[in-house]
């Protein structure tokens, strides 16, 4: 804001001329791809997780690509094994979405469900040391489960929750989902924001030869002279 009226005060003030917050240049923002892991990887992630709890959180990340603060929120009454669907209420801009409810990360949430103390009426994910709370979990859990794993699964790349979200993303359209299934699933506003799993998946990229392919080279290179 300072930066901008600034700008105002040398236009109108010193230059006499009018001046426009739209007619102002801005420095394009870089666009960096996120780091994305192969499915042996993000096996190898669960399996590494520290405890049965934390490995439920890894698979629900993974198996629907729920932002970690939306999976906090998760309630019981959200998973419908009937329909085999999850509802997501209340995510970015306030909007509900379904996705799919994998028959493994239902077979987890009942062995999850059937290992706590207590339990719980309304929260999928209930907070406290021994998930008994009357509150959820709160997102910085979810942030540990995927670092303490990373670091026990070794594996060096940067790695967050939202991780397993681009993974869930790519994976599906590897598998041959179309953008605009994975669009509604992530609940992406605009298709755009979806498009840049094209850049990341394995399937999109290696269905275009490099042109040094069809070079005719010689087998062997020159001699240094």
């Amino acid at each position: 804001m300072q930066q901008l009226a600034a700008l105002r005060f040398f236009f109108v003030k010193t230059l006499k001329k009018p001046w426009t917050v739209a007619e102002t240049p801005y420095p394009k923002r870089a666009v960096h791809l996120p780091a994305i892991l192969s499915q042996d990887e993000v096996a190898g992630l669960i399996d590494a997780a520290l405890n049965p709890f934390h490995r439920v959180v890894l698979m629900t990340l993974y198996a629907t690509g729920v932002r970690r603060a939306e999976l906090t929120r998760l309630k019981i009454s959200d998973i419908d094994s009937q329909r085999m669907i999850i509802h997501i209420q209340g995510g970015k801009g306030r909007k509900d979405r379904d996705v799919m409810l994998s028959p493994k990360l239902l077979e987890a949430l009942r062995e999850h469900w059937r290992g706590l103390r207590r339990k719980p009426r309304v929260w999928l994910f209930p907070g406290n040391r021994w998930h008994t709370g009357d509150q959820p979990i709160h997102t910085n859990v979810v942030w540990q489960a995927c670092q303490q794993a990373a670091q026990r699964a070794g594996i060096q790349k940067e790695l967050h929750p939202h991780t397993l979200r681009h993974c869930f993303a790519t994976h599906l359209l590897e598998a041959g989902a179309d953008l605009r299934t994975i669009q509604l699933l992530l609940g992406h506003r605009d298709l755009e924001k979806t498009t840049i799993y094209l850049h990341l998946s394995q399937r999109h990229l290696n269905a275009t030869a490099s042109p040094l392919d069809s070079l005719s080279l010689k087998v062997e290179p020159p001699e240094d002279q």
